[in-house]
C-alpha cells in the first residue's frame, strides 16, 4: 500500500530549484504576495500529474489528506490531482468523502491553481443534484480562496446549461476586494457567453457599470471588437436590439 511518504519521495526526485524560484514568483509566494508563506520545490504540473497517475489507486484517503496539509505546494496540488481521479471514478460514498475532505481543508487550498484544479471538478459536480447553499457560505468567507472556490465551482453547472448560480454569485462578488475573484467571475461569465450569449449579455447589460474593469474584460474577451468597446465605454446596445440588428 502506498503512503504519502512515497509520493513525497517521487516529487522530491523531480524537484528543480530554478523552477521553484520561478513558481514562487509566479504564484506570489514572496513576502507581501497572496501566496506568502507557501513553499515550492519546482516540479512541473505534467510531472505532478504523472505522479498522481502512479499512486491514485493505492493511496488511502488519509494519506492523501496528509499531502493536502503539506507545506509544499506541489504536494498539495498532487493531492488534488489524486482526489480528482478518485472522485471521477468513485462510487457515491467515496465521492462524498472526498468532497468533505476538500471542504475541511479549504485553508490549504490556498492559491488559484489549487482552487481551479479542484472546485470545477470536485465541488461543482458533487453539487449538481444537491443543495448548493455551501456556495453562499464560501462566497461570504473572509478567505479569498473560498470565495474563488465558490464561483469556480459553478463551471460544472455552466457545462450543463445551468447559469443561475454563476449569475447569483457573480452579482454577490461584484464588489469583492480581490482581483483573483474578479478574474474568476469574469472567466465564468465568459464561459456562459460561450454557450448562451444572450443570457450573458442580459447579466452584463445590468451590471457592467458596477464591475471591476478586469472582471468585465474577462467576461467580454470573446465578443466582437465593436461590442467590447461598447461595454468598455459604458454604452452597450441593449441585447435584444443588438441581436435583432445582427439577425436583420
Amino acid at each position: 500500500m502506498a503512503t504519502a511518504a512515497d509520493v513525497r519521495r517521487a516529487l522530491a526526485g523531480l524537484a528543480d530549484p530554478d523552477r521553484a524560484a520561478g513558481v514562487s514568483r509566479y504564484l506570489q509566494m514572496v513576502p507581501g504576495g497572496y501566496g506568502e508563506g507557501d513553499r515550492a520545490i519546482g516540479v512541473a504540473v505534467p510531472q505532478q500529474r504523472r505522479v498522481a497517475g502512479r499512486y491514485w489507486r493505492d493511496l488511502p484517503l488519509d494519506e492523501v489528506a496528509t499531502l493536502l496539509t503539506s507545506d509544499v505546494h506541489e504536494e498539495r496540488l498532487t493531492a488534488i490531482f489524486i482526489l480528482v481521479r478518485r472522485f471521477t471514478r468513485g462510487d457515491e460514498a467515496e465521492r462524498d468523502t472526498i468532497v468533505r475532505l476538500v471542504l475541511a481543508n479549504t485553508d490549504r487550498i490556498d492559491n488559484w491553481d489549487l482552487v481551479d484544479s479542484c472546485a470545477p471538478y470536485l465541488l461543482g459536480p458533487w453539487l449538481l443534484d444537491r443543495d448548493r447553499s455551501v456556495l453562499d457560505r464560501l462566497a461570504a468567507s473572509d478567505l479569498v480562496w473560498e470565495r474563488r472556490m465558490a464561483i469556480m465551482a459553478t463551471f460544472a453547472f455552466i457545462r450543463v446549461g445551468d447559469f443561475e448560480w454563476t449569475f447569483r454569485l457573480g452579482e454577490r462578488l461584484l464588489r469583492d476586494p480581490h482581483d483573483l475573484v474578479h478574474k474568476a467571475v469574469g472567466w465564468m461569465l465568459r464561459e456562459v457567453g460561450n454557450r448562451d450569449r444572450a443570457a450573458a449579455e442580459r447579466f452584463l447589460t445590468r451590471w457592467h457599470r458596477d464591475m471591476p474593469r478586469v472582471m468585465l474584460r474577462y467576461a467580454i474577451e470573446k465578443f466582437e471588437p465593436r461590442r467590447r468597446r461598447e461595454y468598455l465605454t459604458g454604452l452597450p446596445t441593449p441585447p435584444a436590439l443588438q441581436h435583432g440588428a445582427q439577425a436583420g
